[in-house]
Order: structure tokens, then C-alpha cells, then sequence
């Protein structure tokens, strides 16, 4: 079996989850293939982990990995993609941080969760994405032009409120004036689109979500749409330029250009072990998020 392991923050959380999935990947023979700029981190922070010097790279990913080990939180996986785009391998995370949604497993549990999938007892969630293509082309966008979480515009440099007019399928529906827009999958439906007001969709619904960041416009509220949609967006503002990100990844944009988002070609797979859900993490992230206030 091969494992490409991917992090990209260290903390005392990560040095005890790194030391216990490489012993007990040792332990059971598995190969691991650490990300290189992962692997620089784990050798100054981890020098004690078990036959460290052994463990191999990886810059790239290719269809010989059995799956993604994802060392962090929901943001790490988010860079994960980044590395398995559409070839199909299954991404699995440990929790370094606070309680998340994709990076489901926690510390205590490593061991356990690595020989359940070992032993086939887990399932293959599918993961919809978003793709992006603008008129005029943009260098820093075509080269990773998907989203797992959400595509996003927004205002930069000016406090002032851009208009984002808003196409579907070709119809006018349509102009935000706001701080920005965000669309957003189901799988993010849980992150950016939830804190400035958008519903919660569960991870194999067909549907996208637009949600307006602050608008003026007083009737504008998230509008939960079919994932075959085309979405068409152009934004105006008091500045030159805006900004649309992919996830983290963000590019600047001149106003005026055409904006295409749309259902990607292809899907990401998570792996979900048999004793969890989505609605069991729901239900603990609001518990969460309720104990946080008090």
C-alpha cells in the first residue's frame, strides 16, 4: 500500500499525530511518500520519528497512491486538492486545530481510523467542485481552476461596495451590490457562505449556493441553485481591479471581466469511516460553537 502524507503547519498537536501515523504506518508496512515542503518542516521539528530518513517524496501525485493523508485541518485539505485534482485519489484528514469538516479524524483515534481503512471498512464520499474561466484569461487562474469549497469575489484596496452582475444559464437575475459574492458547493456550504448567512446543504445534494457578502440590496438573500447551472458574473466598482479567490487562493481581476462558473469535470474523494457522518459532525460543531460562546 502507498500513502502520500500532505500538511503545511506544525504545532505540538502535529508533532504527536505525524510521530503516531508514521510509526504505525511502519509498523504495518505501508510506504509512505511525504509532500516535499511537508517533509523539510517534519525534519526540523520531528527528528525522532522512527526510521525518518527512509521515507521517500512526492512533488507530484499519480494514480499509483492508494490515498491522501491529510495532516491539519480543513484548510490542509483544501491544499490538498491542489496536488490529487482528478486522478482520483481518496483524502482522509487528521485534525490538528479545532473541530472541522472534512479533517474528521483526531488525534487520539489515528491508529484506529488507519486500520479501519486498511481493512476496507470505511466509504467513498464524492465531492462536487467548482471550475472558473474568465475573459480575458488570467495566468494565475488557469493553471488550478477548480474550487472545492467556493469561488469568490470581492472588493480590493476601497471600502466602497462593488456591483456584481449576476447571469444564470445565460438569464439575467441580477446586480449585488456588496462587499463581494461567494459560490459555493455543498461541501462549502459549512464555511465562508455560512458566515455571512448561507444555508447548510449536505455533501451529496446537487445544488450550488449564492451568497452575497453584506449587500445593500435589502431583498437579496442566498439562492440555493442546480449544480448544472452556468453562472456568469461581472463586476463594476469605484476601483480598477477585484479580487476572486479559489478556495485560499486568490487572483486579481480588472473590472469588466467576464466570469464563468460552472460544475467541474470531475469530483474529489473523501474518505468517511464508518462510525461517522456529516450530520454527526454538524451536530457537534453546532455543540461546538454553542460551548465557544458561553
Amino acid at each position: 500500500m502507498k500513502v502520500a502524507i500532505f500538511g503545511r503547519f506544525y504545532n505540538k498537536t502535529t508533532t504527536t499525530s505525524v510521530e503516531t501515523l508514521f510509526n504505525y504506518l511502519v509498523k504495518k508496512g505501508i510506504d509512505p511518500y511525504i509532500e516535499t515542503e511537508f517533509f523539510n518542516i517534519i525534519l526540523k521539528e520531528s527528528p525522532n520519528i522512527k526510521d525518518f530518513a527512509s521515507f521517500k517524496t512526492f512533488d507530484t501525485l499519480d494514480t499509483s497512491f492508494d490515498f491522501l493523508v491529510s495532516v491539519g485541518g480543513d484548510g490542509t485539505i483544501l491544499r490538498a486538492i491542489t496536488f490529487v485534482k482528478d486522478i482520483d485519489i481518496p483524502i482522509i484528514g487528521i485534525n490538528t486545530g479545532r473541530l472541522g469538516f472534512l479533517a474528521t479524524i483526531q488525534v487520539n483515534a489515528i491508529e484506529h481510523a488507519i486500520q479501519n481503512i486498511i481493512d476496507g471498512h470505511y466509504k467513498i464520499s464524492e465531492r462536487s467542485l467548482l471550475s472558473i474561466e474568465t475573459t480575458p484569461e488570467n495566468k494565475d487562474i488557469t493553471s488550478l481552476n477548480f474550487a472545492l469549497n467556493e469561488i469568490a469575489v470581492s472588493r480590493k484596496n476601497t471600502t466602497s461596495m462593488i456591483t456584481v452582475e449576476t447571469h444564470l444559464d445565460g438569464e439575467y437575475l441580477t446586480s449585488y451590490w456588496s462587499d463581494g459574492l461567494i459560490i459555493s458547493t455543498p461541501t462549502g456550504s459549512t464555511g465562508y457562505s455560512l458566515s455571512c448567512g448561507g444555508p447548510v446543504i449536505t455533501p451529496s445534494t446537487d445544488s450550488f449556493v449564492i451568497t452575497p457578502i453584506a449587500p445593500h440590496n435589502l431583498s437579496a438573500r442566498p439562492l440555493i441553485i442546480p449544480d448544472s447551472t452556468e453562472i456568469q458574473l461581472k463586476v463594476d466598482g469605484r476601483e480598477e481591479n477585484h479580487l476572486v479567490s479559489l478556495d485560499s487562493r486568490i487572483a486579481t481581476l480588472d473590472n469588466g471581466t467576464i466570469i464563468k462558473i460552472k460544475k467541474a469535470d470531475f469530483k474529489i474523494k473523501m474518505i468517511d469511516l464508518l462510525n461517522e457522518s456529516f450530520l454527526d459532525t454538524l451536530r457537534k460543531k453546532l455543540l461546538w460553537g454553542e460551548d465557544k460562546r458561553n
